[in-house]
């Protein structure tokens, strides 16, 4: 059902992008209210939500955003790194001419939106198309690879990943950062280099990944 997508849809990016806050419960009833539909529509969509990790479901106890972690921050972050960098070298196997196409102009359109960010006093105006430009660009760099399964893994790992940083990305403090590792793993995709590719991308999330030899409790 289209309308049922949309809801997913519109769900999905808020739980990504700062909607809810982390611990938050989502209520059922309110959002059966905002989007005029059946309480069996609402919960449709959070159980599908649920699977892919963004809400939590607890009997008696309804729908819950995820509290931050960065515990699973860093697993989230290892998980992209591994994929990102299989898939991606994939894709330099695979892929050809057309991917290379798709992958540059994903590029560009990211990196117009983050030069924009970096001068701009105001990020509001940039802060939907900046996740929606990022998430393109990283979703192009695996979508030649030839596997579903990592694609569809890729997908929900990132959506978690990302809603993790929801709240403090929105400051945009890393974007000179960001500008420079993006065109890095462009520039080694494009040459078909796919050891400086698995490492620029390993690069360009490091600063998500707790230092030290064993994991802490969050």
């Amino acid at each position: 059902m289209p309308y049922e997508t949309d809801i997913f849809e519109t769900l999905r990016h808020r739980l990504m992008t700062n909607g809810f806050e982390h611990g938050e419960k989502v209520r059922a009833e309110h959002l059966r209210q905002e989007f005029d539909c059946s309480a069996s529509t609402i919960r449709e969509a959070l159980f599908r939500l649920s699977t892919l990790g963004l809400v939590q479901f607890q009997e008696q106890r309804g729908f819950r955003v995820p509290e931050k972690s960065a515990r699973l921050l860093h697993e989230l972050t290892h998980l992209r790194v591994l994929l990102e960098a299989e898939g991606t070298a994939m894709s330099i196997k695979r892929g050809g001419v057309a991917w290379e196409a798709q992958l540059t102009a994903a590029h560009h359109q990211l990196s117009h939106l983050e030069m924009r960010l970096h001068t701009s006093k105001d990020s509001e105006p940039f802060i939907d198309l900046w996740f929606a430009a990022e998430r393109q660009f990283h979703e192009t760099l695996i979508s030649a690879c030839g596997s579903d399964v990592l694609i569809t893994t890729h997908r929900q790992i990132y959506g978690r990943f990302r809603q993790q940083l929801m709240v403090e990305d929105r400051a945009f403090d890393f974007i000179s950062g960001n500008i420079k590792h993006h065109q890095q793993i462009l520039d080694a995709a494009m040459a078909g280099d796919e050891a400086l590719t698995r490492a620029k991308i390993h690069d360009h999330l490091a600063r998500h990944l707790i230092d030290g030899p064993a994991l802490q409790p969050s």
